[in-house]
């Protein structure tokens, strides 16, 4: 709605849609993409296209007038945006001592402690609700609604993520969302909190970000040898088979029990200064 209402509405929504034609919405995508917003321009086709759609359901429009513009004819191809990442075991040592002598917020503290344990998208890190954890089988089960590839997604805890959540549990346990936001306990915590604080912490932003811990792990668990679909499975690189991405939310869990359990272990002795010897793919 913020989209519509700022971009569409104002210029067309005025409109019956049945008079709506490509060239009407060419028109609002080429004023979002002058002001230099190329994923709103995208966004708002994309949105458009499903009105189109609900309205030539109903008997309101005749087509889908959406279908007349190729995004890629008329917008600059998209950017791929590299996560700034900390790959190497000694930085990613120095990383773990850092977070652990962060001066900021309690409860930003909590989340930076919690993210490398964890590894997964910011916005799902800051949305986390109480009522996803279950302390008994040491697991967080992320609905699919908030995960990118629309499918739940299990977490196992290891014992040094359920001892950070017990740390905040005594402060934000009564509420809602795991990490809420300093103005209010109904909303969670911004999406800048994280890299604001790296920054706080001297992490430039090409050197760390909040959604670099996903690359820390999988480049560590890679070179520790850690099975390849096992890391990925963690990291929730979604599984494109229809048939079987329904299930595959469980997949190799008792084998990714034991590696989150690893990988935190591994990040103990990481910011202790010890010497790690890599695991040759063996889960044991």
């Amino acid at each position: 709605m913020r989209f519509l209402e700022g971009d569409v509405f104002p210029f067309i929504g005025h409109r019956p849609i049945a008079e709506l034609a490509a060239p009407d919405l060419l028109a609002v995508i080429h004023r979002i993409e002058g002001r230099g917003a190329m994923d709103i321009a995208r966004r708002v086709h994309n949105i458009c296209g499903r009105i189109f759609r609900y309205a030539v359901g109903k008997g309101l429009a005749t087509r889908d007038s959406s279908r007349d513009i190729e995004l890629k004819d008329i917008l600059p191809p998209e950017d791929v945006t590299h996560h700034a990442s900390v790959t190497e075991p000694k930085a990613a040592g120095e990383l773990m001592r850092a977070i652990d002598g962060f001066t900021g917020s309690f409860v930003t503290q909590c989340a930076l402690r919690l993210a490398p344990l964890v590894f997964v998208r910011p916005g799902e890190l800051r949305h986390a609700e109480w009522s996803e954890f279950d302390f008994k089988k040491a697991e967080w089960r992320i609905p699919a609604g908030k995960m990118k590839m629309k499918e739940q997604h299990i977490v196992p805890l290891s014992k040094q993520a359920v001892s950070v959540l017990h740390e905040i549990h005594a402060l934000t346990g009564t509420g809602r969302y795991v990490f809420p936001g300093e103005r209010t306990r109904s909303r969670p915590m911004s999406e800048n909190t994280i890299n604001a604080a790296l920054r706080r912490m001297g992490y430039a932003k090409d050197e760390m970000t909040g959604h670099g811990f996903r690359s820390m792990a999988s480049t560590l668990l890679h070179e520790l040898g850690l099975p390849h679909a096992v890391i990925e499975r963690q990291l929730a690189h979604g599984e494109r088979n229809k048939v079987s991405a329904a299930y595959n939310y469980a997949e190799y869990l008792p084998e990714r029990k034991k590696m989150m359990q690893q990988w935190a272990d591994y990040l103990d002795k990481l910011k202790a200064g010890a010497e790690v010897i890599p695991l040759r793919g063996k889960i044991t």
